[in-house]
């Protein structure tokens, strides 16, 4: 599925001339013509990216990418905002085949013996397990919503949580998004940046073992002890 997820990115790419000619002129380095073909769709492309992160409910792909790309072109605050409106709408769907898709479609989506740890974790870790596992970027993104809707976590509970949880991550990617023109690893910012995406993976590890769920649980749920990126997490 991520495979077909980055040959989508791919394909809107070379389908759209601006974003065509923006791939060009990333690849000669030249930054400032990316952000003026991107910012030259208008309207269209704080859209795409909305409709970037709707795709990713069913088609993942690294989501840093998009995260990045939105700083890049958007700023921090505009690139924050429009893709926290993304992937809360693939939140939101997501929710919806938890509560609404027969069971059978979901445990072969994501896999019986997977769906069903994420499930029992949801319910039994309550709100601070669920904004944990937003804190995680090894957990996809798009399981433990469905999860949270299959276990029938309620909607208010689950849409604040959602948002607390993932855009800490998210808003560090943007932010390193803000720094790609003429970026240096040992720029004060972007190592602050690195710290702190070290510091929530390292928090949400702790809160997941305070919570009902246990290490065997995770651990077969696909959650390692070792923090790394995710091509699900936005």
């Amino acid at each position: 599925m991520t495979v077909i997820g980055i040959v989508l990115l791919a394909g809107l790419v070379v389908a759209i001339p601006a974003l065509r000619h923006a791939a060009v002129a990333a690849v000669h380095g030249e930054t400032s013509e990316v952000r003026h073909q991107i910012k030259s769709l208008g309207v269209a492309g704080p859209l795409i990216i909305v409709g970037l992160g709707v795709i990713h409910s069913v088609v993942p792909y690294p989501a840093e990418i998009v995260n990045a790309a939105a700083g890049f072109a958007y700023g921090f605050f505009g690139g924050l905002g429009i893709v926290a409106v993304g992937w809360m709408l693939s939140a939101l769907i997501c929710y919806w085949f938890g509560t609404g898709v027969a069971r059978p479609l979901l445990d072969r989506w994501f896999g019986a013996r997977r769906f069903e740890h994420f499930e029992g974790m949801v319910e039994r870790g309550g709100v601070t397990l669920l904004i944990a596992l937003r804190l995680l970027p090894i957990v996809p993104f798009s399981l433990i919503s469905a999860a949270a809707g299959a276990a029938r976590v309620p909607f208010g509970r689950y849409c604040w949580t959602t948002a607390v949880g993932f855009l800490p991550i998210t808003a560090l990617a943007v932010y390193l998004g803000t720094r790609l023109e003429g970026i240096r690893f040992t720029d004060p910012a972007v190592i602050g940046a690195v710290v702190g995406v070290f510091v929530l993976l390292f928090g949400a590890q702790l809160i997941i073992k305070r919570s009902g769920a246990t290490d065997d649980e995770v651990s077969e749920s696909g959650v390692t002890s070792s923090p790394g990126a995710s091509e699900e997490a936005p």
